[in-house]
């Protein structure tokens, strides 16, 4: 092949595909046929609802405190914090009363006690009212300080107990407690008998060392954390006042959390909203600890989070607010618009309800969707993506000729019915399930017959809670039953219980392993009683040393890591397991392929939702946590609920997708959604997976890659061995398979990639192969101007544009040497971005 001198461009003008020398980076350009890419009011207007939160008014002593937010709701979808603007009655009067913070403007209305009782508390603003009941208990009885519930939150509202300070591994200067508080009596002894003289000044409260230093009173390397007089001050001087006492058996322990309101629509820079935070106890009880609470904003540019809970917007956008209290963190959803922003929705009919849900956010953002995708990009993007191969050139043409109304739906069904199906995701199960065996977990054999019988198995369309029920519940011979491979890929419990959690539930517990999770709500308790469903899996080998047997021994526990304590097995989040004389494991199927599992079809519809739209409804699928909520947490439970009620489908899921405009839309952005990443406004280019594109590249030049212990001609999906031995699958991202994690696969362009297939033997051999599509066009005669369409056809899946072929055809005469600009230019075509992307 000549050396390369020919460059095609690419402007959204001229539709002309650029094939950049690919010089350090994979870019993708794009033709025609492959396209990439309601004003709030001026004055505040009329309410058209009215809220109050908490919904519900408790006081339960006579120093709780009930901060009041109340909220209007206009007719623009937009929200207005008017606690302070309110007018605010209670009924009886004698019941509470409202107090105003006059030097704190920040501050909401303040509910206090006043005498026991039941009433009402109404809000009026702007014509609309609004009820909130109120109930007083113990008006008269002041709460008893608890170390627990009011002196640890303390040291985690002022960061005492956090990894950079007292709570690491060693502490700091002595002084060492658990992390975020996760062991209350180890941190009660570390604070009253360590350095007791010292640190705990009993004679005089104010002497200790626990108020001084962090008062800034006598050095302290934390600097100071605490003010005189201030709400931390004076809760840690009252529990030293009153002789440090421990918590009873008995008391209220802390159940929940939860931040209101949940959803906010902000216009304009420096628009405010309050937040409450109400913690709720096992004594039936709940309080406000908005003050006491941890604010954390997911993108400080579009909201800022105060530390008392005053969320101030900036840019447009979306951010989530996370609030912190003791072991549990919840998060609210901010939405900023521009203020005066002009926007008018597109007249976009929804064709499910994937693009309902889709579209609902994207009126609230003031943000359009693109137009569909032309013919030319869909019929590449969903045989690519449902297939993970390239149509072919009659395909391709029979497609585009097509002019019926339902040809993309018709399409759908018939690539669902096709066996590469399997083949791409079997793979993707296979890196899910770590199917290797340079580990040498796995004898060659047993990793074929396991990854045979997961092809077979998606071939069958077996339902996917099957599939999982097979794979948890395994026993026998690995070879007469592949799916028992499953533990012998791991055999720690732990480990085992780590992947169980995070492939199939999108949970990950790793972090509980040593400590309680610092903002999630798994514990070392949920940790130690999941891995104990694994404890008793019994591995023997056979006659054959390449095969293993695995059984159910009846015996073994897991020790809990921190007090040794045997761990009896209980689900995530729930009981201790009813086992009756059952296998562990069986158990443990049971519920976590039960259509009340809140986390199995959840997590599976959204990995199938993330292959196609590039980025999950939580991103990414496998990290399922509260301060990585979801882009559209109604939309994930039914694509949820719809996998379970058409029996765990995995074809009608991907059916349901595809079908969507969502998933239909073009790649290039509009001016309203240009900025738009999570809300699927427009189709995300995807470089395509190394497998893919490998098996792409062989398609479009027709020359054939051997794996080894594969026939010629094998395509890369179906190599079982993540060992493939080919450089390019390896420089393209193909995983190891060494995790369960998703982030194991490389997608992101580097720059061996660039060079590779700027200068590999990849691409120029295959393209000067004396049997590939390029020579035998040219020693058929064919002429230049149709061996261009059909190698654009091929690789893009569609043809030239005039310029393009103007351009083209100019070369090939100019050259001298047709054959070498034929080289050149399919040469181009392979490196231009809209090849290597999947748009």
């Amino acid at each position: 092949m000549a050396a390369p001198y020919l460059a095609i461009r690419n402007t959204p003008s001229s539709g002309v595909v650029e094939a950049i020398l690919f010089g350090l980076c994979i870019g993708i350009a794009l033709g025609p046929g492959s396209s990439l890419g309601q004003s709030p009011p001026s004055g505040p207007g009329t309410p058209v609802a009215l809220d109050i939160y908490p919904a519900t008014l408790s006081l339960d002593s006579a120093d709780d405190v009930q901060g009041v937010i109340i909220v209007a709701g206009f007719a623009d979808g937009r929200t207005v914090d008017v606690s302070r603007a309110a007018s605010i009655t209670i009924a009886p009067d004698t019941l509470a009363a409202v107090n105003m913070d006059a030097a704190d403007p920040a501050s909401p209305p303040l509910l206090k006690p006043m005498s026991d009782g039941e009433g009402l508390l109404t809000a009026a603003f702007e014509g609309r009212t609004a009820v909130a009941p109120v109930r007083v208990k113990g008006a008269g009885v002041p709460r008893a300080i608890s170390f627990r519930n009011d002196v640890l939150p303390v040291f985690m509202k002022a960061g005492c107990n956090t990894g950079a300070c007292h709570g690491s591994a060693e502490g700091k200067e002595g002084f060492r407690l658990s992390l975020f508080g996760f062991d209350p009596e180890k941190d009660y002894v570390a604070i009253t008998r360590d350095m007791s003289a010292r640190r705990i000044d009993l004679a005089d409260p104010g002497a200790s060392l626990l108020l001084r230093k962090p008062l800034g009173e006598v050095e302290h390397g934390g600097g100071q954390r605490l003010t005189a007089g201030g709400e931390l001050q004076t809760a840690l001087r009252k529990w030293i006042a009153s002789r440090v006492p421990d918590d009873a058996p008995d008391v209220a322990r802390l159940v929940g959390v939860e931040v209101q309101p949940r959803r906010c629509v902000l216009v304009g820079p420096g628009a405010a909203q309050r937040l409450v935070v109400q913690a709720s106890y096992s004594d039936g009880s709940d309080r406000d600890v908005t003050s006491l609470a941890l604010f954390d904003a997911s993108d400080a540019a579009t909201v800022a989070a105060g530390e008392r809970g005053t969320v101030t917007a900036g840019m447009k956008g979306e951010a989530y607010v996370m609030a912190r209290f003791g072991s549990f963190a919840v998060v609210t959803q901010f939405i900023v618009l521009a203020a005066g922003e002009a926007f008018e929705w597109p007249e976009t009919p929804p064709r499910n309800f994937i693009d309902e849900g889709v579209f609902e956010k994207l009126r609230t953002l003031h943000v359009a969707p693109s137009p569909p995708a032309s013919d030319e990009t869909f019929l590449r993007r969903v045989y690519l993506d449902v297939l993970g191969v390239l149509p072919t050139v009659d395909e391709t043409r029979a497609f585009l000729a097509d002019a019926s109304a339902d040809k993309r739906s018709r399409l759908i069904d018939a690539l669902l019915a096709r066996p590469e199906f399997a083949d791409l995701w079997s793979m993707k199960w296979a890196e899910m399930l770590r199917i290797e065996s340079s580990s040498k977990r796995l004898s060659f054999k047993a990793m074929h017959l396991y990854n045979e019988w997961l092809r077979g198995a998606i071939r069958a369309n077996m339902p996917m809670d099957g599939l999982v029920r097979e794979l948890l519940t395994g026993v026998g011979g690995n070879f007469r039953n592949p799916a028992v491979n499953f533990y012998l890929v791991e055999t720690s419990p732990a480990q085992t219980a780590e992947n169980v959690a995070q492939v199939f539930l999108g949970v990950r517990i790793q972090c509980a392993q040593c400590h309680n999770h610092p903002f999630e709500r798994w514990t070392q308790d949920d940790y130690y009683s999941f891995a104990a469903f694994f404890a008793q899996i019994g591995r023997k080998t056979t006659d054959d040393p390449r095969e293993s047997v695995v059984f159910n021994s009846g015996g073994g526990e897991v020790q809990h890591l921190r007090t040794g304590a045997a761990m009896a097995p209980c689900v995530l989040g729930g009981t201790v397991a009813d086992l009756q004389g059952r296998d562990r494991r069986a158990v443990l199927a049971e519920w976590l392929t039960s259509p009340q599992n809140p986390y199995f079809a959840a997590c599976f519809a959204d990995r199938v939702w993330a292959h196609f739209m590039g980025r999950g409804l939580i991103d990414p699928p496998d990290d399922v946590r509260v301060s990585n909520p979801p882009s559209h947490p109604r939309l994930r439970e039914q694509l949820a609920r719809r996998f379970v009620e058409t029996g765990y489908d995995l074809r009608d899921l991907v059916r349901v997708i595809c079908n969507s405009y969502t998933y239909q839309v073009s790649a290039q952005a509009l001016p309203s959604n240009e900025a738009d990443r999570r809300n699927f406004s427009h189709a995300a280019p995807r470089r395509l997976p190394a497998e893919v594109l490998l098996d792409a590249v062989c398609a479009v030049t027709q020359s054939a890659e051997k794996f080894e212990g594969l026939p010629l001609g094998a395509r890369a999906v179906q190599v079982a061995d993540a060992q493939s031995g080919s450089y390019f699958l390896s420089a393209f991202g193909r995983p190891q398979r060494l995790s369960a994690c998703t982030c194991e696969r490389r997608d992101e362009p580097t720059l061996s990639q660039a060079l590779h297939l700027i200068n590999g033997a990849t691409l120029s051999a295959k393209i000067a192969d004396p049997n590939g599509r390029l020579a035998r066009l040219i020693n058929a005669q064919t002429p230049p101007e149709a061996i261009i369409d059909e190698w654009y056809l091929a690789a893009l899946c569609r043809t030239p544009t005039e310029e393009e072929r103007t351009s083209l055809l100019a070369a090939c005469r100019e050259s001298g040497d047709a054959r070498s600009a034929l080289e050149d230019i399919a040469w181009a075509v392979l490196n231009s971005r809209e090849f290597v992307f999947n748009h």
